[in-house]
């Protein structure tokens, strides 16, 4: 494994950063037989990394854990052969509100955030009513069992609680089915924002739009089914279907929009 190469694959100095830690881990892992993980990673990075492994060859020995199958910040733990991997590097917090406040997850983040912890100490929060289930880095736990005490104007109580009791919110999908000329980007965003295409071009232009969490500049990409597509501020969306072609000959497609 070429460390240079694969990091000269990075597209900026703070990608290359990450990639050279993740592969620090790996390379911890290996040279002294123990589990490693890295911190929580965004999708995007998440990206990144699996790029980067798959580039290296290094298909097997790792899991990606976010605590949930459809947790969106996950770490990756780097395996020996002797070790199956568990759940040990993972902590769940429950904050339950006093006095029947409903802070929001803006409310609960900021909160942590006022605390001096790093994000990347922290996984996915899970707002129920008069709740927020936290996944977190184990050694940052205690901490917080101390000190995170309110969030906005509730007070809060907090306690650890198994995995197995994690609240997962039902997420709120809107399904769009539209017809398309071609699979473009541009036209396929248009249509699951509700935006005109030439806004969605210019969007992707500013280098706002990411396909599958990768930055994408080209609105002319072709999409294929499965796809996820980010725009910064206004969400995600999923190419749950690609259908046959219309009596005009355009492409029916079914969108699913996160809210």
């Amino acid at each position: 494994m070429d460390k240079t190469a694969l990091l000269s694959r990075a597209a900026s100095p703070e990608e290359r950063m990450l990639l050279a830690r993740v592969l620090d881990k790996y390379e911890q892992m290996d040279r002294k037989c123990i589990p490693t993980a890295t911190p929580f990673l965004t999708e995007a990075e998440q990206a990144s990394v699996q790029a980067m492994l798959n580039a290296a060859g290094i298909h097997s020995g790792y899991v990606w854990n976010g605590g949930y199958p459809q947790a969106g910040r996950k770490l990756l733990q780097f395996l020996p052969n002797w070790c199956e991997g568990d759940d040990s590097v993972l902590a769940v917090l429950r904050a339950k509100c006093r006095g029947g406040e409903e802070p929001t997850h803006r409310d609960f983040l900021g909160s942590l955030m006022a605390l001096g912890i790093t994000r990347e100490k922290l996984g996915d929060l899970l707002v129920s009513p008069g709740q927020c289930d936290l996944i977190a880095a184990t050694d940052i736990a205690p901490f917080l069992l101390q000190n995170w005490t309110s969030a906005g104007r509730a007070r809060l109580a907090v306690e650890e609680i198994p995995l197995g009791d994690l609240v997962v919110p039902q997420q709120q999908v809107k399904e769009i089915r539209d017809t398309v000329m071609r699979l473009r980007l541009d036209a396929v965003a248009a249509s699951g924002f509700s935006i005109s295409r030439t806004r969605a071009a210019e969007l992707i232009a500013a280098g706002r739009v990411q396909v599958n969490h990768v930055d994408c500049c080209k609105g002319d990409k072709l999409v294929a089914e499965g796809d996820v597509i980010t725009v910064r501020g206004l969400g995600k969306c999923v190419v749950a279907q690609v259908g046959g072609l219309s009596k005009k000959g355009r492409t029916m497609i079914v969108l699913q929009r996160y809210l």
